[in-house]
């Protein structure tokens, strides 16, 4: 495994991160598709094994249970000071006030929390898991930065968000000295462009690495257009699940898929690992975060590792895009509802 740099700091990451939202007792949270400790550790082990150092899970993943079984599995599997811990806040935690968002409170607490669930005194890299509009983008970047100071966190990322909303964070940040973002985790993949009109180009700008969820487009881009398009776990998101993959982009998302089955085939692997590659190929991409359910997913990402794209291929993976409305700053379900009222004809299910 070659290791590359987080953005443009010290930290050494596998170029393939884990996203453990896919572990974590289903009894907790998504009792459709994920997985128990017993099912999930032999997954982190296999991870380990492959040389990925780099896992991301959230607070609110399982209600915690994530957090907890990659503490545990970590703990026994690996050397703490080698792997890459990265874990998020915002969503909701407890019912009632301050059991959610990003103000002092919220961030003081929280991070304990997950500490304790992580078994660990430090995070590598602790994100706000979406912006919190009804707190001061003030409060919430002084109280981050007292975390890295304390020494309770490493680095610190944020996720899907405007680009003026992440551009106007890091001014402020730089402004006031408090410790800055050095990562952004964004939707981004062959069928879900959007990000290369202004996210990107800031973070290239910012010297800011990006983290991508969804690399797959939900299983999408590593299953033939015939193939079922949904799972089970799509199946019961709701309408998150689908947000940039409309029924209006169906003729070029067909096109790209079938644009990915042709270069797999001519590679002789799988169509996850050519998605993937395209991924590496990008500028500013530090990782994709694979959410893999076996040891096969996870080898089709580390092969992708070995995957050299040409220039042709790269133009007809990239041709048949089309331009799609940006979801990246929709942080909840009544945003989520607004938007859909003022496009006619728009299907996010």
């Amino acid at each position: 495994m070659d290791y590359v740099k987080l953005g443009t700091t010290g930290l050494d990451v596998s170029p393939i991160a884990i996203g453990a939202m896919t572990y974590g007792e289903p009894d907790r949270g998504h009792p459709v598709w994920s997985k128990t400790e017993e099912q999930s550790r032999p997954l982190i082990k296999h991870a380990l094994d492959t040389g990925i150092n780099f896992f991301d899970t959230a607070n609110m993943y399982s209600n915690g249970s994530s957090e907890e079984i990659l503490g545990r599995a970590l703990r026994d599997f690996a050397d703490r000071d080698a792997v890459v811990i990265a874990t998020k806040l915002r969503h909701p935690m407890r019912p009632g006030p301050n059991g959610r968002g990003l103000s002092r409170k919220s961030i003081m607490t929280e991070i304990d929390h997950s500490l304790r669930r992580l078994g660990t005194d430090y995070i590598d890299l602790y994100q706000v898991h979406r912006n919190d509009h009804a707190t001061p983008l003030e409060e919430t970047l002084e109280a981050l930065h007292d975390l890295v100071k304390a020494g309770k966190v490493r680095y610190l990322g944020a996720s899907s968000m405007h680009a003026w909303e992440f551009a106007k964070a890091l001014h402020l940040q730089r402004q006031n000295g408090w410790a800055r973002f050095v990562s952004m985790q964004d939707h981004y993949n062959l069928l879900a462009r959007e990000e290369e009109r202004e996210m990107i180009p800031l973070a290239l700008d910012e010297g800011v690495g990006t983290i991508i969820w969804s690399p797959l487009a939900r299983g999408r881009l590593a299953r033939a257009w015939d193939d079922a398009k949904s799972t089970g776990r799509s199946e019961s998101d709701g309408a998150f699940a689908d947000m940039l993959y409309t029924e209006a982009d169906e003729v070029a998302n067909r096109a790209i898929i079938d644009s990915v089955g042709r270069v797999a085939e001519a590679h002789e692997t799988s169509r996850a690992a050519i998605a993937l590659a395209w991924l590496r190929h990008q500028p500013v991409v530090t990782a994709p975060l694979v959410g893999a359910g076996t040891t096969a997913q996870i080898d089709d990402a580390v092969a992708s590792l070995d995957v050299t794209l040409t220039a042709d291929e790269i133009r007809s993976l990239e041709g048949p895009y089309t331009p799609r409305y940006d979801f990246q700053g929709v942080s909840d379900e009544a945003e989520l509802e607004a938007i859909r009222a003022r496009i006619p004809g728009m299907s996010l299910s």
